[in-house]
């Protein structure tokens, strides 16, 4: 195993919050590397385009080409041009090309990403070695979006770059079994992603400042969704079920704090049929949330959903577990067997019924989600903190960076 200090480079299309999980964990996981002990990670430098959304925001005001100090390590935002639709950058891989060499081992995030696409080929060809992590993006149900052109994609770039990669980052066992492969025997390597364990406000003031803020009635438990609005995330079994609960006069309040940079049309469609339904009133729509605001949602927050037609890990369920709030999710969202396991919430089939039941029931029941709520955070703490996964992932990178490369210094 390499004993010299590692320099670590991880590469991401974007890191703007827009994205939700992938650049939360990237800004996590990069934090959390950098305060490993200096003898074991000398260096940890993120490289990433200033995209912001692929639509209609303007770029992160941010300086380009040159380090940006960020606790425990460094970003190099890089112009995204041509492509800004699919967050692509020449500069970034023209100082790829030029710097590979001063670092041990490289982490991509994304599959199916040109700018992470072309790094990864980079790297190959510089011979540095390289994790890749594919974001979900090997489950069959995902492959399924753009069928044919992914096919093709993949052929031609993307199995040549998972053949060629030290390892595949799968943030769960099962993530791990579905994913396709296209043949390659590359080794898997499971960790989890972490959060940042928060430090929220108290949860009485929270309530009723978030109850005051969006009008909520205090008898309305108050349900939470987090996360960003796309298909795959189930609306089409959430929404019946919200309808479905109001019928039976059922008591709750859907916050819906998320959008989706890359798909207006369909967040404008979600937006309009909440507006137009009967249970309007039980609903706010507060858009992408961060912040403070964002900590006194957490804290206010009674019950969190997502039902999700696949999840290769679930941040946004992390995040609500370390904030002490019990969870309903699919069986979907990979990570359902430890919320199974440590009684954290309800898990359930993709069906309406089954998460109509489950939301009633959890509804129904403030101390059962009190307990629930609480062994969520200790699953959350005992499993997803960032301090232990830094350490699991360097442990990683020390076994499958080139040899040569941990002790050589910078050239």
């Amino acid at each position: 195993m390499n004993s010299a200090p590692l320099k670590i480079l991880q590469i991401v299309p974007s890191i703007s919050l827009v994205y939700g999980g992938p650049s939360q964990m990237v800004r996590g996981l990069s934090s959390a590397l950098g305060h490993q002990d200096p003898q074991t990670v000398a260096k940890v430098t993120v490289i990433t385009t200033d995209s912001n959304g692929d639509v209609d925001e303007a770029p992160l005001d941010v300086p380009l080409g040159t380090p940006v100090a960020e606790t425990g390590y460094e970003v190099i935002y890089f112009r995204c041009s041509p492509f800004r639709r699919y967050k692509f950058s020449t500069e970034l891989l023209s100082w790829l090309w030029a710097n590979a060499h001063h670092y041990d081992i490289a982490h991509i995030h994304a599959l199916f990403s040109p700018v992470s696409t072309a790094a990864a080929t980079v790297c190959r060809w510089k011979k540095l070695p390289y994790i890749m992590r594919p974001l979900g993006t090997l489950d069959p149900a995902d492959l399924q979006k753009k069928k044919q052109f992914k096919k093709v994609y993949a052929g031609l770039f993307e199995r040549p770059n998972l053949a060629g990669a030290a390892a595949i980052h799968f943030t769960s066992d099962l993530e791990s079994k579905v994913s396709e492969r296209f043949g390659v025997s590359t080794q898997s390597m499971v960790v989890p992603l972490g959060v940042a364990l928060p430090e929220l406000p108290e949860r009485k003031a929270s309530q009723q400042a978030i109850r005051e803020k969006f009008s909520i009635p205090a008898d309305h438990p108050i349900v939470l969704f987090m996360s960003r609005i796309d298909p795959k995330k189930g609306f089409d079994l959430l929404l019946p079920a919200l309808e479905k609960l109001h019928q039976n006069n059922t008591p709750f309040h859907f916050l819906l704090c998320g959008a989706n940079p890359q798909d207006r049309e369909y967040e404008s469609t979600i937006r309009e049929h909440i507006k137009s339904s009967d249970w309007a009133d039980w609903a706010t729509l507060s858009g992408f949330v961060s912040g403070e605001l964002k900590a006194q949602i957490l804290s206010a927050a009674d019950l969190f959903v997502l039902p999700s037609y696949y999840e290769n890990f679930g941040i946004a369920v992390a995040e609500a577990m370390a904030a002490k709030i019990p969870v309903v999710i699919s069986d979907q969202v990979h990570i359902w067997p430890a919320i199974e396991q440590s009684e954290s919430g309800w898990v359930v089939p993709t069906e309406v019924s089954p998460l109509t039941q489950a939301l009633a029931a959890a509804l129904a029941d403030g101390t059962e989600r009190k307990h629930r709520g609480e062994n969520a955070q200790q699953c959350a703490e005992k499993n997803y903190g960032w301090s232990a996964i830094a350490k699991r992932l360097t442990t990683e990178y020390q076994k499958l960076a080139a040899p040569n490369k941990a002790f050589s210094s910078n050239l």
